[in-house]
Protein backbone atom coordinates (compact mmCIF):
# COMPACT_ATOMS: atom_id res chain seq x y z
CA UNK A 1 0.00 0.00 0.00
CA UNK A 2 1.51 3.30 -1.10
CA UNK A 3 1.56 6.32 1.23
CA UNK A 4 2.57 8.70 -1.55
CA UNK A 5 0.76 12.03 -1.27
CA UNK A 6 -1.63 10.58 1.33
CA UNK A 7 -0.32 12.67 4.24
CA UNK A 8 1.59 15.88 4.91
CA UNK A 9 3.52 17.73 7.58
CA UNK A 10 1.43 20.82 8.30
CA UNK A 11 3.15 22.26 11.35
CA UNK A 12 6.78 22.44 12.50
CA UNK A 13 8.44 24.27 15.36
CA UNK A 14 11.88 24.11 16.96
CA UNK A 15 12.39 25.19 20.55
CA UNK A 16 14.99 27.98 20.63
CA UNK A 17 16.65 26.81 23.84
CA UNK A 18 20.06 25.19 23.85
CA UNK A 19 20.49 25.29 27.66
CA UNK A 20 17.45 25.39 29.91
CA UNK A 21 18.16 24.52 33.56
CA UNK A 22 14.87 26.21 34.47
CA UNK A 23 12.74 23.86 32.33
CA UNK A 24 11.84 20.17 32.38
CA UNK A 25 11.94 17.95 29.30
CA UNK A 26 8.13 17.76 29.39
CA UNK A 27 7.88 21.55 29.49
CA UNK A 28 10.11 21.90 26.44
CA UNK A 29 8.06 19.19 24.72
CA UNK A 30 4.75 20.92 25.52
CA UNK A 31 6.03 24.33 24.39
CA UNK A 32 7.27 22.77 21.16
CA UNK A 33 3.92 21.09 20.56
CA UNK A 34 2.01 24.33 21.04
CA UNK A 35 4.45 26.09 18.71
CA UNK A 36 3.87 23.50 15.99
CA UNK A 37 0.09 23.60 16.49
CA UNK A 38 0.10 27.38 16.13
CA UNK A 39 2.24 27.03 13.01
CA UNK A 40 -0.41 24.71 11.56
CA UNK A 41 -3.39 26.74 12.70
CA UNK A 42 -4.61 23.90 14.93
CA UNK A 43 -5.22 23.48 18.67
CA UNK A 44 -4.54 20.75 21.20
CA UNK A 45 -8.14 19.56 20.80
CA UNK A 46 -7.36 18.63 17.18
CA UNK A 47 -4.68 16.13 18.23
CA UNK A 48 -5.81 12.50 18.38
CA UNK A 49 -2.41 10.89 17.85
CA UNK A 50 0.91 11.36 19.67
CA UNK A 51 4.41 10.03 19.03
CA UNK A 52 7.56 10.56 21.07
CA UNK A 53 10.73 8.95 22.34
CA UNK A 54 13.67 9.65 24.60
CA UNK A 55 11.70 10.17 27.80
CA UNK A 56 12.70 8.50 31.06
CA UNK A 57 10.98 5.23 31.84
CA UNK A 58 9.33 2.69 29.59
CA UNK A 59 5.92 4.39 29.92
CA UNK A 60 7.13 7.98 29.54
CA UNK A 61 4.71 8.69 26.72
CA UNK A 62 1.77 7.93 29.03
CA UNK A 63 3.10 10.45 31.53
CA UNK A 64 3.43 12.91 28.66
CA UNK A 65 -0.23 12.37 27.76
CA UNK A 66 -1.06 13.07 31.41
CA UNK A 67 1.08 16.23 31.34
CA UNK A 68 -0.66 17.43 28.17
CA UNK A 69 -4.09 16.24 29.42
CA UNK A 70 -4.85 14.34 26.20
CA UNK A 71 -6.32 10.88 25.59
CA UNK A 72 -5.26 10.06 22.01
CA UNK A 73 -6.55 7.32 19.73
CA UNK A 74 -3.03 6.49 18.52
CA UNK A 75 0.25 6.29 20.46
CA UNK A 76 3.71 5.50 19.12
CA UNK A 77 6.68 5.32 21.48
CA UNK A 78 9.07 3.57 19.06
CA UNK A 79 12.53 4.08 20.54
CA UNK A 80 15.39 3.39 18.15
CA UNK A 81 17.81 6.14 19.08
CA UNK A 82 18.15 9.47 17.34
CA UNK A 83 16.28 8.29 14.24
CA UNK A 84 13.09 7.65 16.24
CA UNK A 85 11.20 10.74 15.08
CA UNK A 86 11.87 9.98 11.42
CA UNK A 87 10.29 6.57 12.07
CA UNK A 88 7.40 8.30 13.85
CA UNK A 89 6.45 10.42 10.84
CA UNK A 90 6.22 7.35 8.63
CA UNK A 91 4.22 5.51 11.29
CA UNK A 92 1.90 8.51 11.71
CA UNK A 93 1.30 8.56 7.96
CA UNK A 94 0.41 4.87 8.00
CA UNK A 95 -1.87 5.32 11.03
CA UNK A 96 -3.72 8.25 9.42
CA UNK A 97 -4.08 6.33 6.17
CA UNK A 98 -5.48 3.36 8.12
CA UNK A 99 -7.98 5.54 9.98
CA UNK A 100 -6.38 5.11 13.41
CA UNK A 101 -6.13 8.87 13.91
CA UNK A 102 -6.63 12.10 12.00
CA UNK A 103 -3.94 14.46 13.32
CA UNK A 104 -0.72 13.10 14.86
CA UNK A 105 1.85 15.17 16.73
CA UNK A 106 5.46 13.97 16.76
CA UNK A 107 7.11 15.65 19.75
CA UNK A 108 10.41 15.78 21.64
CA UNK A 109 12.09 17.64 24.48
CA UNK A 110 15.40 17.08 26.25
CA UNK A 111 17.50 18.65 29.00
CA UNK A 112 20.51 16.41 28.48
CA UNK A 113 22.92 19.37 28.63
CA UNK A 114 21.54 21.14 31.70
CA UNK A 115 20.71 17.93 33.57
CA UNK A 116 23.29 15.43 32.27
CA UNK A 117 22.70 11.83 33.27
CA UNK A 118 25.04 10.06 30.87
CA UNK A 119 25.18 10.40 27.10
CA UNK A 120 25.74 7.57 24.66
CA UNK A 121 27.01 5.21 27.33
CA UNK A 122 24.68 2.32 26.65
CA UNK A 123 24.04 -0.36 29.25
CA UNK A 124 20.28 -0.95 28.89
CA UNK A 125 20.44 -3.35 25.95
CA UNK A 126 20.96 -7.00 26.99
CA UNK A 127 23.68 -7.31 24.35
CA UNK A 128 25.65 -4.53 26.06
CA UNK A 129 26.84 -6.94 28.75
CA UNK A 130 29.14 -8.46 26.14
CA UNK A 131 30.48 -5.15 24.85
CA UNK A 132 30.39 -2.37 27.46
CA UNK A 133 33.14 -3.90 29.67
CA UNK A 134 35.47 -4.17 26.69
CA UNK A 135 34.45 -1.30 24.43
CA UNK A 136 34.05 0.23 22.00
CA UNK A 137 32.71 3.58 23.09
CA UNK A 138 30.25 5.42 20.86
CA UNK A 139 32.91 7.75 19.48
CA UNK A 140 35.28 4.79 19.21
CA UNK A 141 32.82 2.99 16.95
CA UNK A 142 32.59 5.94 14.58
CA UNK A 143 36.35 6.36 14.68
CA UNK A 144 36.65 2.73 13.60
CA UNK A 145 34.39 3.45 10.62
CA UNK A 146 36.52 6.48 9.72
CA UNK A 147 39.76 4.50 10.00
CA UNK A 148 38.34 1.75 7.78
CA UNK A 149 37.24 4.28 5.15
CA UNK A 150 40.61 6.01 5.20
CA UNK A 151 42.44 2.69 4.94
CA UNK A 152 40.34 1.39 2.04
CA UNK A 153 39.83 4.57 0.02
CA UNK A 154 42.42 7.14 1.06
CA UNK A 155 39.85 9.46 2.63
CA UNK A 156 41.57 12.32 4.47
CA UNK A 157 40.99 14.24 7.71
CA UNK A 158 40.74 17.40 5.58
CA UNK A 159 37.77 15.96 3.69
CA UNK A 160 35.96 15.14 6.93
CA UNK A 161 36.84 18.59 8.28
CA UNK A 162 35.12 20.30 5.35
CA UNK A 163 31.84 18.78 6.50
CA UNK A 164 32.25 20.40 9.92
CA UNK A 165 33.21 23.73 8.34
CA UNK A 166 30.10 23.68 6.13
CA UNK A 167 27.82 22.88 9.05
CA UNK A 168 29.28 25.81 10.98
CA UNK A 169 28.69 28.11 8.00
CA UNK A 170 25.02 27.10 8.02
CA UNK A 171 24.83 27.57 11.80
CA UNK A 172 26.18 31.10 11.41
CA UNK A 173 22.96 31.92 9.53
CA UNK A 174 20.70 30.22 12.08
CA UNK A 175 19.89 32.56 14.99
CA UNK A 176 19.14 29.70 17.39
CA UNK A 177 22.24 27.58 16.61
CA UNK A 178 24.47 26.91 19.62
CA UNK A 179 27.77 27.64 17.85
CA UNK A 180 27.79 30.35 15.18
CA UNK A 181 31.40 31.52 14.97
CA UNK A 182 33.09 30.47 11.69
CA UNK A 183 35.70 27.72 11.68
CA UNK A 184 38.24 26.57 9.11
CA UNK A 185 39.58 23.18 8.09
CA UNK A 186 42.73 24.10 10.01
CA UNK A 187 40.63 24.76 13.13
CA UNK A 188 39.08 21.31 12.89
CA UNK A 189 42.44 19.60 12.46
CA UNK A 190 43.92 21.63 15.34
CA UNK A 191 41.15 20.63 17.75
CA UNK A 192 42.11 17.80 20.05
CA UNK A 193 41.79 14.17 19.04
CA UNK A 194 38.83 12.48 20.74
CA UNK A 195 39.23 9.06 19.12
CA UNK A 196 41.65 8.86 16.23
CA UNK A 197 41.11 10.05 13.54
CA UNK A 198 38.14 12.07 14.85
CA UNK A 199 38.88 15.49 16.31
CA UNK A 200 36.68 17.43 18.73
CA UNK A 201 35.14 19.43 15.89
CA UNK A 202 34.35 16.19 14.01
CA UNK A 203 31.94 15.33 16.85
CA UNK A 204 28.40 16.51 17.49
CA UNK A 205 27.73 19.01 20.24
CA UNK A 206 25.54 18.38 23.30
CA UNK A 207 22.62 20.72 23.99
CA UNK A 208 19.15 20.96 25.42
CA UNK A 209 16.39 21.34 22.88
CA UNK A 210 13.09 20.16 21.50
CA UNK A 211 10.68 20.37 18.64
CA UNK A 212 7.48 19.07 17.10
CA UNK A 213 5.89 18.36 13.74
CA UNK A 214 2.20 17.83 12.99
CA UNK A 215 1.10 15.20 10.45
CA UNK A 216 -2.37 14.94 8.94
CA UNK A 217 -4.16 13.77 5.80
CA UNK A 218 -3.59 15.35 2.41
CA UNK A 219 -7.26 16.34 2.32
CA UNK A 220 -7.18 18.18 5.63
CA UNK A 221 -3.79 19.71 4.89
CA UNK A 222 -5.26 21.71 1.99
CA UNK A 223 -7.25 23.96 4.31
CA UNK A 224 -4.65 24.69 6.97
CA UNK A 225 -2.44 27.70 7.66
CA UNK A 226 0.82 26.72 5.97
CA UNK A 227 1.73 25.11 2.66
CA UNK A 228 1.73 21.32 3.17
CA UNK A 229 4.90 19.25 2.92
CA UNK A 230 3.87 15.91 1.47
CA UNK A 231 5.35 12.52 2.28
CA UNK A 232 6.34 10.77 -0.96
CA UNK A 233 8.14 7.71 0.35
CA UNK A 234 9.55 6.18 3.52
CA UNK A 235 11.59 3.18 4.63
CA UNK A 236 13.10 1.90 7.88
CA UNK A 237 15.31 -0.93 9.11
CA UNK A 238 17.88 -2.00 11.71
CA UNK A 239 21.47 -3.15 11.25
CA UNK A 240 23.51 -5.18 13.71
CA UNK A 241 26.72 -7.14 14.05
CA UNK A 242 25.27 -10.21 12.26
CA UNK A 243 27.10 -12.73 14.44
CA UNK A 244 30.34 -10.97 13.65
CA UNK A 245 30.01 -11.15 9.88
CA UNK A 246 29.23 -7.78 8.36
CA UNK A 247 30.51 -4.96 6.21
CA UNK A 248 31.21 -2.05 8.53
CA UNK A 249 30.92 0.52 5.73
CA UNK A 250 27.43 -0.63 4.73
CA UNK A 251 24.86 1.13 6.92
CA UNK A 252 21.08 0.99 7.31
CA UNK A 253 20.82 3.78 4.72
CA UNK A 254 21.94 1.32 2.03
CA UNK A 255 18.64 -0.50 2.49
CA UNK A 256 16.29 2.35 3.37
CA UNK A 257 17.51 4.71 0.65
CA UNK A 258 16.71 2.30 -2.15
CA UNK A 259 13.26 1.54 -0.75
CA UNK A 260 12.37 5.19 -0.11
CA UNK A 261 13.34 6.24 -3.64
CA UNK A 262 11.39 3.32 -5.10
CA UNK A 263 8.29 4.09 -3.04
CA UNK A 264 8.48 7.83 -3.74
CA UNK A 265 8.94 7.34 -7.48
CA UNK A 266 11.81 9.84 -7.65
CA UNK A 267 15.53 9.67 -8.41
CA UNK A 268 18.62 11.16 -6.82
CA UNK A 269 18.56 13.99 -9.37
CA UNK A 270 15.17 15.05 -8.03
CA UNK A 271 16.50 15.76 -4.53
CA UNK A 272 17.18 19.48 -3.98
CA UNK A 273 18.56 19.23 -0.43
CA UNK A 274 19.01 16.65 2.31
CA UNK A 275 19.03 16.46 6.07
CA UNK A 276 21.55 13.79 7.08
CA UNK A 277 22.14 12.77 10.68
CA UNK A 278 25.54 14.20 11.59
CA UNK A 279 26.52 12.65 14.89
CA UNK A 280 30.06 12.80 13.50
CA UNK A 281 31.52 14.00 10.21
CA UNK A 282 32.11 10.41 9.11
CA UNK A 283 28.38 9.69 9.60
CA UNK A 284 27.58 12.17 6.84
CA UNK A 285 30.17 10.81 4.43
CA UNK A 286 29.21 7.14 4.69
CA UNK A 287 25.48 7.94 4.72
CA UNK A 288 25.77 9.86 1.44
CA UNK A 289 27.54 6.86 -0.09
CA UNK A 290 25.00 4.37 1.23
CA UNK A 291 22.09 6.47 0.00
CA UNK A 292 23.65 6.36 -3.45
CA UNK A 293 24.49 10.02 -3.96
CA UNK A 294 28.02 8.92 -4.79
CA UNK A 295 29.75 5.58 -5.17
CA UNK A 296 31.37 3.82 -2.27
CA UNK A 297 34.83 5.20 -1.67
CA UNK A 298 34.02 8.49 -3.43
CA UNK A 299 32.50 10.22 -0.40
CA UNK A 300 35.67 12.11 0.44
CA UNK A 301 35.79 13.81 -2.94
CA UNK A 302 31.99 14.28 -2.97
CA UNK A 303 31.91 16.44 0.17
CA UNK A 304 34.70 18.77 -1.01
CA UNK A 305 34.60 21.99 -2.98
CA UNK A 306 31.58 23.51 -1.25
CA UNK A 307 29.16 20.93 -2.67
CA UNK A 308 27.28 20.60 0.65
CA UNK A 309 26.84 24.35 1.24
CA UNK A 310 23.38 25.93 1.18
CA UNK A 311 24.35 27.49 -2.16
CA UNK A 312 26.28 24.44 -3.42
CA UNK A 313 25.37 21.64 -5.79
CA UNK A 314 23.86 19.46 -3.05
CA UNK A 315 22.99 21.34 0.18
CA UNK A 316 22.69 19.38 3.41
CA UNK A 317 21.98 20.19 7.05
CA UNK A 318 21.24 23.83 6.42
CA UNK A 319 20.39 24.54 10.06
CA UNK A 320 23.96 23.78 11.17
CA UNK A 321 23.31 20.16 12.05
CA UNK A 322 24.24 18.27 15.16
CA UNK A 323 27.81 19.44 14.66
CA UNK A 324 26.96 23.10 15.33
CA UNK A 325 23.25 23.85 15.89
CA UNK A 326 21.85 21.34 18.37
CA UNK A 327 22.09 17.73 19.45
CA UNK A 328 19.95 17.10 22.54
CA UNK A 329 20.76 13.38 22.67
CA UNK A 330 18.46 12.66 19.71
CA UNK A 331 18.72 14.63 16.45
CA UNK A 332 16.05 13.19 14.14
CA UNK A 333 13.37 15.76 15.06
CA UNK A 334 15.46 18.64 13.78
CA UNK A 335 16.06 16.96 10.44
CA UNK A 336 12.30 16.99 9.92
CA UNK A 337 11.82 20.59 11.03
CA UNK A 338 14.56 22.05 8.83
CA UNK A 339 13.47 20.04 5.78
CA UNK A 340 9.91 21.30 6.26
CA UNK A 341 11.06 24.91 6.60
CA UNK A 342 13.26 24.63 3.51
CA UNK A 343 10.38 23.24 1.45
CA UNK A 344 8.24 26.16 2.62
CA UNK A 345 10.94 28.70 1.77
CA UNK A 346 11.23 29.91 5.38
CA UNK A 347 14.99 29.71 5.97
CA UNK A 348 16.06 33.27 5.20
CA UNK A 349 19.74 33.68 4.28
CA UNK A 350 20.37 29.91 4.29
CA UNK A 351 17.38 29.13 2.04
CA UNK A 352 18.08 26.66 -0.76
CA UNK A 353 16.92 28.08 -4.08
CA UNK A 354 14.03 26.35 -5.85
CA UNK A 355 13.73 23.75 -3.10
CA UNK A 356 10.95 21.34 -4.06
CA UNK A 357 12.02 17.90 -2.86
CA UNK A 358 14.05 16.97 0.23
CA UNK A 359 15.45 13.78 1.68
CA UNK A 360 15.64 13.12 5.42
CA UNK A 361 17.82 10.30 6.75
CA UNK A 362 18.02 9.48 10.43
CA UNK A 363 20.47 7.16 12.18
CA UNK A 364 20.04 5.82 15.70
CA UNK A 365 22.40 3.81 17.86
CA UNK A 366 25.98 3.61 16.63
CA UNK A 367 27.47 2.74 13.27
CA UNK A 368 29.81 -0.18 13.66
CA UNK A 369 27.53 -1.67 16.31
CA UNK A 370 23.71 -1.91 16.32
CA UNK A 371 21.92 0.95 14.65
CA UNK A 372 18.59 1.95 13.17
CA UNK A 373 17.94 3.89 9.99
CA UNK A 374 15.00 5.63 8.36
CA UNK A 375 14.70 7.58 5.12
CA UNK A 376 11.86 9.93 4.16
CA UNK A 377 11.36 11.82 0.91
CA UNK A 378 9.32 14.99 1.23
CA UNK A 379 7.99 17.45 -1.33
CA UNK A 380 6.07 20.72 -1.51
CA UNK A 381 4.54 19.68 -4.83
Amino acid sequence: MSLKHKTAIVGAWEHPTRFAPDKSAFQITAESLHGALDDAGLTLKDIDGISSSGMAGGMGIISLCDYLNIEPNFIDSTSVGGASFVFHVAHAAAAINAGLCKVCAVVFGSTVASRPAGFGGGGADPSDQYEIPFGPTTVGSYAMIAQRHMHDYGTTPEQLAEIAVTMRLHASMNPVAKYRNPITIEDVLASRIISSPLHLLDCCIISDGGGAVIVTSEERARDLKKKPVYLLGAAETARHTSDGHRDFLETAAFQTGKLAFERAGVTHKDIDMAMIYDSFTITVLVTLENLGFCKRGEGGAFVQGGRLRYDGAFPINTDGGGLSSCHPMMRGMFLLIEATKQLRGECGPRQVKNCRTALVNGTGGALGQRHSGATLILSNQ
